[in-house]
């Protein structure tokens, strides 16, 4: 007989149980890669962690690609100071951030819910003895015709019963035969820690997102500053060369009064970008879970970075690019997008999960109609003995008894608290119903801005590309007219200051298409440095 002949003609119950554990057994594997996947980032990320600690300052050297076999000591380090590329932030928030500890801590908990839920239908053994010293003798009185049939009947005779030592000892052992709400809640551990599983990964697909937006923030937020003290630096060359014709008299003052306006202007644009190129990088570094006090460089250079390129022409821009690489742009239609989305996405499957897990919410309060069937054998020694006390008395003393019970509970009624338990239940099972419906639109949403988003950069990114290169074939044209003595140091500055300005709307198109990408890479649910999880559990546990 075939496994699938076998399992079709099944008990649906025996069906149940068996796609229950195949999926307990499953997460309990992934959840275990999960496990050592984290502890292998955070021993490859703590040289950078001890680099960033020490230093404290302003990180400017070529970052090194980590490497697990690396024992990086702190002499080194402090000697070697590192710039943070993108892989290694993202895996120093996998491996340090708050919540990503608090899903695996999660994890381990549903683990012990599963050991109790199980305890609820494994054998209950105890043991017990007693030992009971009397003082004094207990008393009873007795008729004296008791003793003497012609005796006073009215008269009472004390006597004495029990001895100076008594031993009570044994062992009993129960076992739940049937009981409808314990072997629901056994099938319903596993999938609630299938549901917690999928809620730290769906947390790591977040924090990884979250990490590589902050990452990119920092980059245009750098581009921004150069820009900004670009044009601070021609107002103040372009101050300079006019104040001095203004004192040979040819131009008059109001001249020098409207560039030093400008230059007034421009002061209060670069302190505010530098204060959010300093937010920006307090952020990623909330994000990573370091302290927002350290200082902190990143690695690439967004204004040099070719998002349609393969290959990477500058070293800085190779993480970038790499990362970027990891989750592959589909040309799959919309459709079917959306249906990879669903299988993948861990907020979405752990919607799917609690929506079985609010099932056999529902089959548990319906259990409660149900008998419950207990069994028990019990077994105990008594001893009783005079005088001075010996462990248990002598075999002469001792005495051996053995029961065997079966138990039978059937609730008959209880109020209406059974049917509104059981009416709650599936009310909220409709709710969970609308909250997955609603979760699909929205990852609906998310993945038609994140195209939307993509589609944008690569129709602006070869607009931008052009004017890059007409702005740093003017600056080379306009500096070559200035060493040749035909031009002036104005137009140098000034073609200067248009090339900035390209490079700066160039890396702002990458910085939308990183942004887009990373976005996109979300609701697909197929995020970089997050287990790749593919349907295997779908099709494997699909019974007919």
């Amino acid at each position: 007989m075939t496994a699938g002949h076998f399992l079709k003609h099944c008990p649906a119950v025996i069906v149940e149980e068996l796609r229950n554990r195949y999926i307990f057994s499953y997460y309990q594997k992934r959840k275990a890669m999960f496990a050592q996947k984290v502890r292998m980032m955070m021993r490859r990320t703590m040289g950078l962690l001890a680099a960033l600690l020490l230093c404290g300052g302003t990180f400017s050297a070529q970052a090194q690609q980590p490497d697990s076999t690396d024992r990086t000591t702190f002499e080194q380090i402090r000697g070697q100071p590192q710039a943070v590329s993108v892989d290694q932030a993202i895996q120093i928030a996998l491996a340090n951030n708050t919540e990503i500890k608090r899903s695996l801590l999660s994890v381990r908990d549903a683990d012990q819910q599963v050991r109790t839920a199980w305890s609820n239908v494994l054998p209950e053994v105890t043991s017990s003895a007693n030992y009971t010293r009397n003082l004094e003798v207990p008393v009873n009185f007795i008729p004296e015709v008791v003793f003497d049939p012609e005796g006073d009947p009215d008269t009472l005779v004390p006597v004495a019963f029990g001895t100076d030592n008594n031993w009570q000892g044994g062992f009993t052992v129960s076992q739940t035969l049937f009981n409808g709400q314990a072997f629901v809640g056994v099938s319903t551990s596993s999938l609630y820690k299938a549901a917690q599983t999928e809620g730290m990964r769906a947390t790591a697909q977040g924090i990884v997102t979250q990490t590589r937006m902050a990452y990119y923030q920092v980059l245009i937020a750098r581009e921004q500053v150069r820009l900004q003290q670009s044009r601070l630096n021609r107002v103040e060359e372009n101050l300079e060369d006019t104040r001095t014709m203004y004192e040979q008299g040819m131009v008059d003052e109001y001249a020098v009064i409207q560039l030093e306006v400008q230059l007034e202007n421009i002061r209060p644009e670069l302190t505010s970008a530098e204060f959010s190129k300093r937010e920006a990088v307090r952020n990623l570094l909330d994000t990573m879970g370091l302290p927002v006090s350290l200082g902190l460089e990143v690695e690439g250079d967004l204004s040099r970075f070719d998002i349609r390129s393969e290959s990477v022409e500058h070293g800085e821009n190779r993480a970038l690019k790499e990362v970027d690489r990891m989750t592959p742009l589909s040309m799959e239609s919309d459709s079917m997008l959306l249906r990879r989305a669903f299988d993948y996405r861990g907020d979405l499957r752990m919607l799917d999960i609690r929506q079985q897990l609010q099932e056999k919410r529902i089959q548990a309060e319906k259990s409660k109609y149900l008998p419950s069937v207990t069994a028990s054998y019990n077994l105990q020694w008594s001893a009783a003995q005079a005088g001075t006390p010996v462990f248990f008395g002598s075999e002469q003393q001792r005495a051996r008894s053995q029961t065997f019970m079966i138990g039978l509970q059937l609730p008959l009624f209880q109020g209406f608290s059974r049917d509104a338990a059981i009416q709650q239940a599936q009310i909220q099972q409709k709710d969970l119903q609308l909250q997955e419906y609603q979760a699909k639109r929205t990852a609906e949403s998310e993945l038609t801005a994140a195209e939307e988003g993509i589609r944008e950069a690569f129709q602006v990114e070869q607009a931008r590309k052009r004017a890059l290169e007409q702005a740093q074939i003017g600056y080379e044209r306009a500096l070559k007219r200035y060493q040749n003595g035909l031009g002036s140091q104005q137009e140098v500055n000034d073609a200067e200051l248009q090339l900035r300005e390209a490079e700066t709307g160039y890396a702002q198109t990458v910085f939308n298409y990183l942004s887009a990408k990373a976005q996109y890479d979300q609701a697909v649910g197929q995020v970089p440095y997050v287990e790749e999880d593919t349907d295997a559990i779908r099709k494997n546990i699909e019974l007919e």
